[in-house]
């Protein structure tokens, strides 16, 4: 079974996430940041990933925190759940439209975190959410999570569209890449031998 549980306690945020790599899409949120709730959400239905992430933090100062803390605490989730690494894919891509906004993401289990972050937003604020969170969480599952992410908005002139499209593209690509490949069944996709 794919699947982890994983708790971060810190004097600014208390959260738990709960993932398996082998479900269906179930999505539940409390992050007390609903429009990071709702990103969430894309990443676990359109990558058929079971997500469950419960915050606390410190949102009366502001976002920050519990956004950060939240992609730190389900990036560990994904690597618990990954364990070796034996079997998988390991690349994964997507590109995600949604009307006017096109993204592109391409994420690679290779173990060296490694953020490549390309997205000018047409807006600095989605509702009351500062879209410069949105680094903020995937450097912190990148960092946690061991993997290489590209991440490029190629074009959009709405910014929740274009947030969208990056959360909706990042859950298929890691869809991709953790699936398992029945050519590769017990072996590590590396010349290494190690991930």
């Amino acid at each position: 079974m794919r699947h982890a549980e994983v708790s971060r306690d810190t004097l600014e945020t208390r959260i738990t996430a709960r993932v398996d790599l082998d479900g269906c899409g179930k999505a539940n949120f409390a992050t007390g940041v609903p429009f990071l709730d709702h990103m969430l959400d894309q990443i676990a239905r359109h990558g058929a990933i079971d997500l469950d992430v419960r915050a606390d933090g410190d949102t009366h100062i502001d976002d920050h925190h519990t956004v950060e803390d939240v992609g730190i605490t389900v990036g560990q989730a994904f690597a618990k759940a990954l364990g070796d690494k034996k079997g998988i894919r390991r690349y994964g891509h997507a590109y995600v439209p949604l009307d006017e906004a096109l993204s592109r993401v391409v994420v690679d289990f290779s173990g060296r975190p490694g953020l490549h972050y390309f997205v000018s937003y047409a807006r600095a604020r989605i509702g009351n959410f500062d879209v410069d969170l949105v680094r903020e969480f995937f450097q912190g599952f990148v960092n946690h999570a061991g993997v290489t992410l590209h991440i490029d908005n190629l074009r959009g002139d709405n910014a929740h569209h274009q947030c969208e499209t990056i959360f909706k593209a990042f859950g298929r690509a890691l869809r991709m890449a953790a699936e398992r490949d029945e050519r590769a069944a017990g072996t590590i996709p590396s010349t290494k031998g190690a991930l």
